[in-house]
């Protein structure tokens, strides 16, 4: 009598973990969730169209970078862009073609203002003592 006792609440005792475990599960689960959305709100869409000019991310590993260098490297000329975000750019310098991920690359803006040549003449003004 004693054994069927002790083994119904060993399966009670079993139940419950499993029940805990459930419901740590679903916690897990719902927390992955908000923390997706919160995460993809906060991405900016970038688009791309052929011939746009882009800067690409150098992720490459530097063990001294440097405070003010920058990460964003040359100039490239967009010449395919896919469906899933993957981008076909060329370098105008070296004139290599190679793909990639459209969240590695900015638009380069040009600005809008073309810059004249100012000429300033500086005259030598003379001093005299009357």
């Amino acid at each position: 009598m004693d054994m069927v006792v002790v083994g119904q609440q060993r399966m009670l005792q079993l139940h419950e973990l499993q029940e805990i475990h459930n419901e740590a599960y679903e916690s897990s689960r719902i927390y992955k969730e908000k923390t997706k959305v919160f995460h993809d709100k906060h991405i900016l869409r970038q688009s791309f169209v052929e011939g746009q000019k882009v800067l690409m991310y150098h992720s490459g590993l530097k063990l001294f970078p440097g405070k003010l260098k920058s990460r964003w490297i040359g100039l490239f000329n967009v010449t395919k862009v896919f469906p899933l975000g993957a981008v076909e750019v060329v370098s105008p310098s070296t004139g290599k073609s190679f793909k990639v991920n459209s969240q590695r690359s900015k638009p380069y803006y040009e600005s809008m203002e073309k810059e004249q040549d100012v000429v300033i003449h500086l005259i030598d003004l003379v001093y005299v003592d009357e």
